[in-house]
This record gives structure tokens, sequence and C-alpha cells, in this order.
């Protein structure tokens, strides 16, 4: 319970009580990219967003629980078209990289490309690539 009520307050307002919380916001963008390109959100993705949270913050149980709650966040905000879709996603995540380059560090290609063991269709597996080589570009710098 109260477990639950400090994870709203935080979510409320993360912006001030999270140590860099754009970092944070940053990751989950590009995670939610990579899981949200087929559409599908699958056993097999939650728990491999699980995974690279714990990956990403070994030391922090909190702030991988974190980045995994803002995914889902995201993930729901483009489930019921409120105000964000994939495109949107895209184009912030694009602005965010020219606006500060340091956060193109944070673009873990191989750790992205996880997701793709979640993907069976081989339609959606060529739009991911595409999503992935996408970001690929904006890491080098275009």
């Amino acid at each position: 319970m109260i477990g639950s009520i400090k994870r709203r307050i935080t979510k409320m307002f993360r912006e001030f009580l999270v140590y860099h919380s754009d970092s944070l916001e940053f990751r989950a963008k590009i995670l939610t990219l990579a899981m949200a390109s087929d559409n599908e959100y699958l056993s097999c993705k939650t728990k491999t967003l699980e995974k690279i949270a714990q990956m990403t913050y070994p030391n922090d149980y909190n702030r991988a629980e974190l980045l995994v709650e803002t995914v889902n966040e995201y993930i729901e905000t483009i489930q019921h078209d409120n105000g964000l879709d994939y495109e949107h996603l895209i184009l912030s995540v694009e602005k965010e990289i020219k606006d500060s380059r340091r956060f193109a560090e944070k673009i873990d290609l191989t750790i992205l490309e996880l997701f793709q063991v979640c993907i069976e269709d081989e339609d959606d597996k060529r739009y991911q690539q595409k999503i992935l080589d996408f970001l690929r570009q904006l890491k080098e710098g275009h």
C-alpha cells in the first residue's frame, strides 16, 4: 500500500523528485519505440523490459522500476490515443537528441535488439529494424 502511494507521488512529481528524470524519460521513450513497433504487448516484451531496466540500473531497483512504469505509461498513452502516438514519440526523441547530444549516448542498440525475439510477424520485424536503424543514425549523428 505504501509502495503504491509512493509510486503515484513519484509519478506525479517525477521531474522534481527523480535524479536526472530527463535521462530516465528519454530512456523510457527509446524503450517504448522498441516495444511498440508492432502494437502487441506480450509477456515476452514485459519480461524483456524488466530485464533491460535491471541491466540499465543494476544497483538501483527503484529506478529500474520507475523506468518500467514510465515505459508502461507511454505505451498506455499511445494505446488510448491520449495526445501521443508513435510518430510524435519518434519526433520527440529526435528533437531531444538535437537539443542535447548526450542523450544519443543513452541509445543502446544491443539492448533494444532484445525485443526482436518477441516479434513473430516478419513485416513487424522489418519495421522494428527500421526503427533501430533510425536510432542508430541518431546515435551516430545523422
